[in-house]
């Protein structure tokens, strides 16, 4: 086990990394500010303390907590409501990322050793499950029926998860089980938030489902990019450990693409280096750029942009809803 590092009361704010963010900047740092106090509170006084030091001092970019922020300012003033449950939203992530670093024995997140390196998975699994019971401390209180969207879109998430687990090593995974997985793992929590903002902006029932759509759309969009970059990310830019889906046997966009594109001869092959994916993932890349998959993963995630962007047609025109299509673009280029 490594010794615990650091955890300085500084930190840097990697949403000012999203060009879109710029006008949300102010209501982000307050958000980032509510977590880090949640987290700071009478268990952090003790024994606690470098676990919940080392997580509140690594934020990430809040683009969950992001997109909430301008879809209720596409529709109308931003409250104290709005960060409340920006920040509610941001703790679900954390608590996620504990979880998702155990189950893919991740080493790097946000540029630093992972709680599970550090501290081992039982301290990293149950960080993440102290950090949901805030959560649900501060759900107890809201209204009920953004207690139900926070609530459902958890139940979404995790359904999501176990279904791509039950799917490992199935090498006969189609594109649209595929994106039916990804839509609930990840897509209908993009969804959610958005969905969340424009309940507490006041907005009409046709106008929130508008908003849910976008996010749906910009979620699956964002999924299919992180599972590239799983693939063709650097370490050094995405601050995570690289390769978590093959070495756990998880099929993404790309690899589906490639088993099809390869035809009967190739097939083997590729089902063989997916089994043992550490030795030949340089071998595997060059399959991947040889047969077009990431180019049509790349596409398929741009369609979903267009898609995510159709959603807000009727919705008025101004600088947050340009922001949250920039957004959108945002988490579909990561790969350019």
């Amino acid at each position: 086990m490594e010794s615990p590092v650091e955890t300085s009361v500084s930190y840097r704010a990697p949403w000012r990394e999203i060009p879109s963010f710029k006008s949300i900047d102010a209501l982000l740092s307050r958000v980032n500010e509510a977590v880090r106090a949640i987290l700071s509170g009478p268990a952090a006084a003790g024994e606690l303390a470098p676990l919940l030091g080392h997580l509140s001092a690594r934020p990430g970019k809040m683009i969950r907590p992001g997109l909430l922020l301008l879809s209720g300012r596409c529709l109308g003033p931003t409250t104290d409501e709005h960060i409340k449950i920006a920040a509610i939203v941001e703790m679900i992530h954390h608590a996620t990322l504990l979880h998702d670093d155990v189950i893919d024995d991740g080493q790097t997140r946000r540029g630093a050793a992972t709680v599970n390196r550090v501290w081992g998975n039982e301290s990293a699994v149950l960080l993440g499950d102290f950090v949901l019971s805030q959560v649900f401390r501060l759900v107890a209180d809201l209204d009920p029926a953004v207690a139900r969207v926070i609530g459902d879109t958890a139940a979404r998430v995790c359904e999501g998860e176990l279904r791509q687990v039950v799917h490992r090593h199935n090498w006969r995974l189609s594109e649209d089980q595929y994106l039916s997985i990804i839509t609930e793992k990840s897509a209908a929590f993009f969804s959610g938030c958005c969905r969340l903002g424009a309940l507490l902006a006041g907005a009409a029932q046709p106008q929130i489902e508008l908003l849910a759509r976008f996010g749906l759309h910009a979620g699956i969009a964002f999924q299919i990019t992180d599972d590239l970059l799983d693939v063709v990310g650097d370490e050094r830019d995405t601050g995570k450990t690289p390769g978590s889906d093959l070495g756990k046997s998880k099929l993404t966009l790309a690899v589906i693409h490639l088993i099809e594109a390869a035809g009967v001869s190739a097939r083997d092959q590729v089902c063989e280096l997916l089994e043992n994916p550490r030795d030949g993932i340089a071998e595997l890349k060059e399959m991947l750029v040889r047969y077009g998959s990431l180019q049509y993963t790349r596409a398929r995630a741009l369609d979903q942009v267009r898609q995510a962007e159709a959603a807000l047609e009727s919705i008025s025109a101004g600088e947050s809803r340009d922001a949250l299509v920039q957004t959108a673009h945002f988490m579909a280029d990561r790969t350019a």
